[in-house]
């Protein structure tokens, strides 16, 4: 497994800051252990997950454990990174790619969290377990696919 970045920089890259820690959700670790999942909780209590893709490859998945709220939704996001900036701002290029690949995705979206692209899935928090395991397929697939066309590796 190829990584030119070290975890706990990329970790530091996707975690929001909060002046406390949060609680992992124990209805994610629920689901996540009835779909088999192998997990560990970061200091943002979200789920992190590395899977085995296509080409012998990994990919990082993160289940947040802040829910969202808008109107009467209430919202979880599945986030998976995909490119890996050397500056603040991304290639035009690249950032036309993900807007792209963003319009062809069938469920989430490209986000930039600081130097870093993120594939984000947002579903309803109550989402069963199927649905979960289908965001977290549809995050790391969408992002290793990005990954390798953008970069030709396996970092994230």
């Amino acid at each position: 497994m190829k990584r030119t970045l070290p975890l706990t920089a990329l970790l530091a890259l996707f975690t929001c800051a909060s002046a406390t820690a949060q609680e992992a959700d124990k209805a994610v670790a629920r689901h996540l252990e009835k779909l088999g999942y192998t997990y560990e909780i970061d200091d943002d209590g979200d789920y992190r997950m590395v899977f085995d893709v296509e080409g012998d490859r990994t990919q990082l998945v993160y289940v947040r454990s802040t829910v969202e709220e808008f109107g009467s939704q209430q919202v979880r996001e599945v986030w998976s990174p995909g490119y890996h900036s050397s500056t603040d701002a991304f290639p035009a290029a690249v950032a036309n790619r993900l807007l792209e690949d963003s319009q062809d995705a069938k469920m989430g979206g490209w986000v930039k969290q600081q130097k870093v692209a993120m594939f984000v899935v947002k579903l309803d928090a109550a989402a069963s377990a199927e649905a979960l395991s289908d965001a977290i397929d549809a995050a790391s697939r969408t992002a290793d696919a990005i990954e390798l066309e953008l970069t030709q590796q396996d970092e994230l």
